[in-house]
Order: structure tokens, then C-alpha cells, then sequence
């Protein structure tokens, strides 16, 4: 037995010199006494086991090893992989960028997702609170806005309710401070932020006294205004600022929640608001201004809720017929608060979580092929530790280990290049949801990232495990300067190849889809002409510019002032401009000579209220009769002007200038004096609506926006406009000065931003997939040397050589390609919601991605195609 255990000692130090590492470190010199009897079993041991059975038995191992064997053995094995990725640095660097880029890409827009869908509202009892909207589909009208009858109504009739408050915004101009401000202010009820469960950072919330009439005005500051106008001065509670010529005592400051609808500077209660106060205004019911807002009682569901408030419109049906006729279809809508605050944001964020997530899988392949190739080379050193009783659950583990460090320190990478992404994600949120403020990398994306790193671990390091195969014998003869990859590996590289093109054919096809999409959309004819146009808005102060020929002179002087500088070719007053909201003014008139029927709804269009010389600065074209003009006064003959949309909806074949319309019932009649071009109001991807014009004479505005055609880059005269405004009256201030085509640019930011961020997935799991196929390639070249030699040898050309390699690759491109083609057909079905006269099968989109990724699969197989065509067989067959 001593001769044996002696000879067994020989063969095991043999084996040792065999090695480029220090194995008895790793290992230990217990080793030798065992490996007399363990080296037979291994010698007989064949194949690997099923990967099920593989990790359970890894599992089980881990729970029956007691923790300070297990750890050590941990730290033995981590100390091991380290030194292995310091000898292979290349493939160590490779691995360590492609699964840091895929899970960065998760972690990022993880969370996006988790801050904007996952997370409970942070407001108390936020899974309570509804929103209401009016709706009149008859008429048109899907979210009518509330007047204070009705709010009042619905607040002392509704039983599912236990709390019912009102918003509006508006802009006011707050002085006391080194210049005037224009604010967006927010209206509210005085328990507002009692029903919302939000507690004031400093200070106090608004009390009912506030909301009595006469009481002394009071303000509330949102957090973000707070931080950018008094940086974060709590002092400024309790100081007194002028508004609409009455002092407003700060009482509090709110904390960074999201606001909705609008983001606001300032709140104050309903009381405050000059319009909304007025005597007149409150009786009237037809005067809807505000949106409404309700908590449910505890127990009560949305559904139940909305039963609830339809009852109480129906009994406002009966109550009002005149207010509320059958012929409208009157209704109330109710909704979750968060369904509201995220609906619009659902549907790209779940695209770009899935893109991320086939970017992740595609690393994955990329690093199991990579450790693939590198179990070739490891061969002789996997063959050694089966020789030496190293069982395949034991060196499984080992290899595990070398892929959780991998991924671990991907993920690490990965969470830096979140960080660094994380103000651009926030931007891009915010065009679709107020929630994008509670983007962070707080502890569930951590622990969504750690999740992800250990789950790419299992995926990219098993298969390499299950893939060593070779017995001690069959290791260490082919251990010479080539290895004869075996059939099951190279099976399960091609699989790994295959998946990869598959997966990134189809984010290319997601990609190509968006991409012409936006394409499309940007190719939109918007109806004006946007170059050279400068806007900034102007909200005059309603106390010094109470009656409308103070509106109105102060509008004419400054346009004339304008219209006189240099550069300037016109100047015009609007009540909104184009693509800068989804604001609507819309008004029911009756035409004249077609009274309507009984039950009938009478017609519906957006009016606009514009100056002379808007349709000439837009360069929005006069198709019929005339525009306005200066001789359009209050004392003259009402009119307007249609687009072609309302004429051709509401005259058809007939012309409709010279006719006329009432927007009162009959008290009054409007004349229509031309017909203009259509306009994209409301976006490129928008309908067109009906638009009425009507002349700024005779309907002044109290807040406006100015438009300005110019010579020359329109910003480069933006302070000589705002000179001018302040030599009219130095405490008006103006708001959202920009350029017109900075509007259109930002109308279209949302698509554009999701396009890019979809094709840089795309390019990145085409970038991953290509080196994926020119390393397995490249591997198989270096594995068949001297197959090729032979080959060449007997005469084969290198064209030949060529086209083989060129030929076997492609063949697995092509696979995934048909693949992709197949998930692509059914899974960008999802992406309807996000096209824009583009359908998920656009035929031309597959073609070019199809095109576009032959191309790059072959550029990737004929660097590999090329070097095998160069072997020489005489040099290749000396070295076997």
C-alpha cells in the first residue's frame, strides 16, 4: 500500500508541473492523501449531470458543509478566480464591460420603472384617492372641467366619498422681491392638502378660516420653488408678498411631492383667487374652471365610487335639464389617482425595461461563449482536477464562483453607470408622469441590481460547467497545442450564437420600427412655419388691467414698439400657440339657418383669440376672404376666421365666409370673414381640431403670448423685446421665452428620447452579438488548423477555405435571424401604442434591419473567414 500511495504521490506531483498556478494552494496537501482512491472513480467517472441535478447538488453541499469549512472554502475558491481572471485579462476586461453595460441598462431603467409603477403614491392612503372628469361624448366633451355648483353637488351628495376638493391654475405676478415674477399658481380648497395626506415641510397647512371671504390672503410654496427662488430659506415663512394688489403671508412650505396636474410655485385657496371669488362666477353653473379631486371612504372600490357618482349626475340631470340636456349623454368619470399619474408613462417604460432585459440576456450568451472559449484552453487544468478527485459538483462550484465575481463586479460597473444616467432618466420621466421626481438608486433598485448580477452569474457561468466533459485520459491527451472541441460544446455555442442573433434581431426590428416612426412624424406638415419665431408669454396683471381697453392698449402699444425695432418683419398677440399644450377653449354656437333639432347637440369647436398679423408671422396661409385687421373693433361687426377643417365639418361643400354663427344661442351673431390653414394645435401626432378665430379688439386677453417673425435668429433680439415690455410697465414680467422651433423640438422630445434610448439597446446587443459570432468563429479556425491544412494540403484553394467558414457562419445567422423574425412578428405588437402611421409589420423595416444585420454578420465572420483562408499547411501540420 506504501508503494502505491508513493507511486500515486509521483503522479500526483506530475500533474502539479503540469499546471501554470500553484494548485496545492488552492487545494491543499490533503490532497495527497486522498487521491489514491479518488482518482479511480474519476477515471471512470463519464459525462456530466443534468444541470437540475447539478445545482441541487451544489445546494445541498452548501447546506451540509458547516459555515467556517463553507466560507473558507468560499474564500479559497474567490482567491482562485482572481488570480485566473488576473491571467486572462482580456477575456476578464470583455466580460466585465458586457455584463456591466447590460445590467447598468437594467438597473437605469429599473428604476424608472420602480419609481413611476412599482412604489405606492406617496401620499397617505394614496391607493384612496380618485380624480373626476365630466364627460358630454355627444358634444364632444370627454373631461369637462367642474364649476363650483357642481363641486359643491357632488361634495354634499356623493356617499363614497369622504372628501371632495377643487384645483385650478393660474398665473399671477408676486412682487416684494428684486424684480416682478410671474408665478403658477394653484388654486385649492383649504383641505387640499388634508385629503392628499401632505404635510407642510415648515410652516402650516391652509386652515378653513383662509377659505372664509374677506380673509387675509395666505400662500403656500411648492418645494421646487422654494429651493430655486429662496434656496431653501425656511425664513421665508410668515413674510408678506404683494399679489393682485393684496399682501399674501407665506404660511408654508410643501414637501417635494409630485404635483398634479401642474407643477405650481405658489397654492393659495379658492378665496384668494380673484376670479374664482367672484360672486357671479360661484352662481353660475355653466362656469366650469376646476378639476376635482376625491378620497374614497375606507372599503369602497373605484367601481363603487363611480356608481356612486353617477347617481348624483343623474339626479343633476333631472335637477338642471337646461344645464345638463339628455341630448349630450352626461356622465362622470372616475379614476385611481395613480392609474392617472402613470397611464402615460406605462407603456414606453415597460418597452424599455423589456429592451434592457434582452440587452442583459444577450450579455449573457456573449459571456457563457466567451467562457466557452476559454474552457478550451482551461482543458488540461479541468482534466488535472478530475484526475485528482476533484468531483464535478466541486468544480462546478469553483467555475461559479469565477462567473459570480464577474458579475458581480459587472453589476458594481453597472450601478455606476446608472448613477451617472440617473438626472438624464429623471429629465426624460418627467414628459410623461410628475413622478419622475421620485427617481433614485434606493435600496430595491440595489437590491434589484445584486438580483440581477447573481442571476447573470447562474446563466453566463453554467453553461461553461456543464460543457467539461473530457475525462482525465481523453483531457490529457488532448492536451497538446490544439484541442478537438467536442460535439456538445460546440452545440451549445452555436445555441448561444443563435440566441443571441435571435434576441438582438429583434430589438433591431423595435428599433427600426421607432426610428421610422419618428421619422414619420418629424416629416409632419404642422401648418405654420416655425423658423425664426420668437414666444414668450405675458400674464398682465388683472387689478392694474382690469377692463378690456387696458388689455387691449397694452397689447397694441407693444406691438407697434415691436414692429418698429429692426429685424422684426411682424408681431402678433395669441391666446396659446402651437404645440405647447393640450389647453382647450372650447364653445358650443348654433349656425345660422340650421337651428337644431330637438335632442340635437349643437356643434363644438376650439375658439381662438388672435391679432392681426398672427396668421402672417406663422406663415399660416389665408385660403378664402380675409384675415383680421386693425379696422376689426369692439364697435364693429363681430367676426372670425374658421380653419379649413371647421369649414369643410361644419358647411361642407358650401363656403362659409360671409356666413354667420352665434356662440350665445341667438343673442349675438359672428360673422365669418375668411377661411386659414389648419394647424397642428395639439401635436404632430394629433388630429387637427375645429378652430373658430376670433380678432383681439373684441375679445381681449388678460394673458397672453407673444409671437414674433424675425429676420435673423429670433433669441438674439429676445432682450431688446423684454426692454421694450419693461419701458411700458417695469412690473410686468414675461415667461417661457424660446424660439418656435424649440417648441416643436420639445413637442416631439418624448418619442425622440424613447427612439434613442430603444436603438442604443438595439446597437448595443448588435455590437454584442457580432464580436459573440467573430469570437466563435475565430475559436473554430483556431480549433481546425490542422483540419484546414490537411485540406489545403490536398488541394483545396483559399477561396474555398473562404467561403466554408463564411458559409458556417452565416448558417448560424441565419437561424437566429428566422427566429427573431418570428418573436419580432408577435412581440412588437406591444410597440402599437408608440407608432405613428407605422404598423408592427412594416415591411420595409424588416427588410432594412434584415439588410443592415446580414451585413454586420458577415463583416463578422470574414474576419475569422479571412485568417483561416491564410493558414499555411506546411507551418500548421509541422506544429501537430
Amino acid at each position: 500500500m506504501a508503494a502505491a500511495d508513493s507511486r500515486a504521490t509521483r503522479i500526483y506531483r506530475a500533474l502539479l508541473r503540469l499546471l501554470p498556478f500553484d494548485f496545492r494552494s488552492d487545494f491543499g496537501p490533503e490532497m495527497e492523501t486522498v487521491f489514491h482512491e479518488q482518482h479511480k472513480e474519476a477515471g471512470r467517472r463519464n459525462g456530466t449531470p443534468g444541470v437540475l441535478r447539478l445545482w441541487w447538488e451544489t445546494i445541498v453541499g452548501i447546506f451540509r458543509t458547516a459555515p467556517g469549512e463553507h466560507l473558507a472554502m468560499l474564500r479559497q475558491d474567490a482567491g482562485f478566480a482572481l488570480r485566473m481572471m488576473g491571467k486572462s485579462p482580456g477575456f476578464t476586461l470583455a466580460a466585465i464591460l458586457t455584463l456591466g453595460l447590460g445590467i447598468g441598462a437594467n438597473s437605469a431603467i429599473f428604476s424608472v420603472v420602480h419609481a413611476v409603477l412599482l412604489k405606492p403614491l406617496p401620499y397617505e392612503h394614496g391607493e384612496r384617492l380618485v380624480t373626476l372628469q365630466q364627460q358630454a361624448p355627444r358634444a364632444g366633451l370627454l373631461n369637462q372641467p367642474f364649476s363650483v355648483a357642481e363641486i359643491n353637488d357632488y361634495r354634499t351628495q356623493s356617499h363614497s366619498l369622504d372628501g371632495l376638493v377643487e384645483y385650478h391654475n393660474m398665473n399671477f405676478i408676486l412682487l416684494g422681491r428684486s424684480e416682478p415674477e410671474r408665478v403658477e399658481t394653484g388654486v385649492v380648497s383649504w383641505n387640499y392638502f388634508d385629503v392628499f395626506g401632505v404635510k407642510p415641510l415648515f410652516g402650516r397647512a391652509f386652515r378653513p378660516e383662509d377659505e372664509q371671504p374677506g380673509a387675509p390672503a395666505v400662500l403656500m410654496l411648492s418645494y421646487e420653488y422654494w429651493i430655486r427662488s429662496f434656496g431653501g430659506d425656511p425664513t421665508v415663512v410668515n413674510k408678506t408678498f404683494s399679489m393682485n394688489d393684496r399682501p399674501h403671508k407665506v404660511v408654508g412650505i410643501l414637501p417635494p411631492v409630485p404635483q398634479y396636474p401642474d407643477e405650481n410655485d405658489v397654492y393659495m385657496p379658492t378665496t384668494a383667487c380673484p376670479f374664482r371669488s367672484r360672486a357671479a362666477f360661484i352662481a353660475n353653473r355653466q362656469a366650469r374652471m376646476m378639476q376635482a379631486f376625491g378620497r374614497m371612504k375606507p372599503g369602497i372600490s373605484v367601481s363603487q365610487a363611480r356608481a356612486d357618482l353617477n347617481s348624483v349626475a343623474a339626479n343633476l340631470q333631472k335637477a338642471y335639464p337646461n344645464d345638463y340636456p339628455p341630448s349630450v349623454d352626461y356622465s362622470l368619470a372616475t379614476s385611481s389617482l395613480e392609474v392617472e399619474l402613470t397611464h402615460n408613462a406605462r407603456p414606453t417604460m415597460l418597452v424599455l425595461l423589456g429592451a434592457a432585459g434582452f440587452v442583459l440576456l444577450i450579455a449573457c450568451a456573449n459571456v457563457a461563449n466567451l467562457n466557452l472559449s476559454r474552457m478550451v484552453r482551461r482543458e488540461r487544468e479541468l482534466a488535472v482536477r478530475a484526475a485528482l478527485g476533484a468531483g464535478r459538483v466541486r468544480m462546478f462550484r469553483q467555475l461559479l464562483t469565477e462567473s459570480s465575481l464577474l458579475a458581480l463586479i459587472g453589476g458594481a460597473l453597472g450601478l455606476l453607470f446608472s448613477w451617472g444616467t440617473l438626472s438624464l432618466l429623471v429629465s426624460f420621466a418627467a414628459r410623461f408622469t410628475p413622478r419622475a421626481r421620485e427617481i433614485r438608486l434606493d435600496a430595491p433598485v440595489l437590491l434589484f441590481t445584486l438580483g440581477v448580477a447573481v442571476l447573470t452569474s447562474m446563466l453566463s457561468g453554467t453553461a461553461p460547467a456543464l460543457a467539461a466533459r473530457e475525462t482525465v485520459v481523453g483531457g490529457l491527451k488532448e492536451g497538446g497545442a490544439q484541442s478537438v472541441i467536442g460535439r456538445g460544446r460546440h452545440r451549445m455555442r452555436s445555441l448561444l450564437i443563435v440566441a443571441q442573433v435571435a434576441v438582438s434581431f429583434l430589438l433591431l426590428i423595435g428599433a427600426g420600427l421607432m426610428l421610422r416612426s419618428f421619422a414619420k412624424l418629424q416629416h409632419v406638415d404642422p401648418g405654420f412655419q416655425p423658423e425664426n419665431v420668437l414666444t414668450m408669454q405675458i400674464g398682465l396683471d388683472f387689478t392694474k388691467y382690469s377692463s378690456n381697453d387696458k388689455q387691449l392698449a397694452f397689447f397694441e402699444t407693444l406691438l407697434d414698439r415691436i414692429q418698429a425695432q429692426s429685424g422684426v418683419k411682424s408681431a402678433a398677440v395669441s391666446m396659446m400657440i402651437p404645440l405647447s399644450g393640450n389647453m382647450r377653449m372650447t364653445n358650443d354656437f348654433q349656425i345660422e339657418g340650421q337651428p337644431p333639432a330637438r335632442g340635437q347637440a349643437l356643434p363644438v369647436a376650439d375658439f381662438r383669440v388672435v391679432s392681426p398679423g398672427y396668421f402672417e408671422a406663422l406663415h399660416v396661409p389665408v385660403l378664402d376672404g380675409r384675415g383680421f385687421t386693425r379696422a376689426d373693433r369692439s364697435n364693429t361687426p363681430a367676426v372670425a376666421v374658421v380653419n379649413r377643417t371647421a369649414a369643410h365639418h361644419f358647411w361642407g361643400a358650401q363656403n362659409p365666409v360671409g356666413k354667420r354663427f352665434s356662440p350665445d344661442s341667438g343673442k349675438s351673431w359672428v360673422q365669418i370673414t375668411g377661411i386659414v390653414g389648419d394647424i397642428k394645435q395639439y401635436g404632430l401626432d394629433k388630429d387637427v381640431p375645429d378652430e373658430i378665430y376670433v380678432p383681439l379688439a373684441q375679445s381681449p386677453l388678460l394673458d397672453g403670448i407673444l409671437v414674433v417673425k424675425t429676420a435673423a435668429e429670433p433669441m438674439s433680439i429676445a432682450r431688446s423685446v423684454i426692454e421694450l415690455l419693461y419701458a411700458i410697465d417695469p412690473n410686468q414680467p414675461v415667461a417661457r421665452v424660446q424660439s418656435l422651433e424649440q417648441v416643436r423640438a420639445e413637442s416631439v422630445a418624448a418619442p425622440r428620447l424613447t427612439t434613442n434610448l430603444l436603438g442604443l439597446f438595439a446597437l448595443l446587443a448588435l455590437a454584442i452579438a457580432a464580436t459573440g459570432i467573430s469570437g466563435v468563429m475565430a475559436l473554430a479556425v483556431g480549433q481546425r488548423r490542422h483540419e484546414i491544412a490537411v485540406r489545403m494540403a490536398v488541394g483545396a484553394r483559399p477561396g474555398e477555405i473562404l467561403q466554408m467558414v463564411l458559409r458556417q457562419g452565416m448558417a448560424l445567422a441565419l437561424v437566429g435571424v428566422v427566429l427573431g423574425l418570428f418573436g419580432a412578428l408577435w412581440l412588437t405588437r406591444l410597440l402599437q401604442q408608440l407608432l405613428f402611421e407605422v404598423t408592427p409589420t412594416d415591411p420595409l423595416t424588416y427588410l432594412g434591419v434584415a439588410v443592415v444585420f446580414g451585413l454586420a454578420a458577415l463583416v463578422a465572420c470574414y474576419v475569422p473567414a479571412r485568417r483561416a483562408s491564410r493558414v499555411d499547411p506546411i507551418i500548421a501540420l509541422r506544429v501537430e
